[in-house]
């Protein structure tokens, strides 16, 4: 690799880790998995830089093998957990998820499906535009409208029950589709 594109790829990594690791952690709801896998995604741009570069969009590819390498991530956890549950093993020895007394952000995004999840982050928390949305996960932008609002729709429900959403003042964010 050149010494301009190295250049190039440090000033891009030193820009956009930080951003890379939080959306790792919004999709999966899991702190020590989003440094991994914002690391595995930088490595694979790295792999690649001459043609993310030449792409013009570099941080919508980046944010899209984000969003593959998290959810190949998840399907992994999810079979791991079936496996031991599977394996009959005592509920002392499977440790599931905590049950908040107050359910937070973090844990209602971790009841969203996957897409509608990935569509919710990166529209409200990263702002990202719904075409760029649908570059990055391959998928149409009807669709990212479709999973954005039921996923809007479910958070804000899930935030409702637990009482959280007028304590963050998340209903007009939420309501302002």
């Amino acid at each position: 690799m050149r010494a301009d594109e190295e250049a190039a790829y440090q000033a891009f990594f030193a820009r956009h880790h930080t951003d890379l690791a939080r959306l790792a952690y919004l999709i999966t709801g899991d702190p020590n998995a989003a440094a991994d896998i914002a690391a595995d995604a930088l490595v694979e741009i790295w792999r690649h830089w001459r043609r993310v570069r030449s792409t013009g969009n570099p941080l919508g590819y980046a944010r899209g093998v984000l969003a593959n390498t998290a959810r190949g991530w998840l399907r992994r956890e999810r079979r791991e957990r079936l496996g031991l549950l599977r394996s009959r093993l005592s509920t002392d020895e499977y440790r599931g998820p905590d049950v908040p007394a107050v359910l937070d952000v973090r844990a209602a995004l971790r009841r969203l499906p996957i897409r509608r999840r990935e569509c919710v982050v990166l529209r409200y928390a990263f702002d990202v535009p719904e075409k760029e949305v649908a570059a990055i996960l391959g998928i149409s932008v009807g669709a990212v409208k479709s999973h954005t609002s039921r996923g809007a729709d479910q958070l804000a429900t899930l935030l409702r029950k637990a009482g959280t959403v007028d304590d963050l003042g998340l209903l007009p964010v939420l309501e302002r589709r």
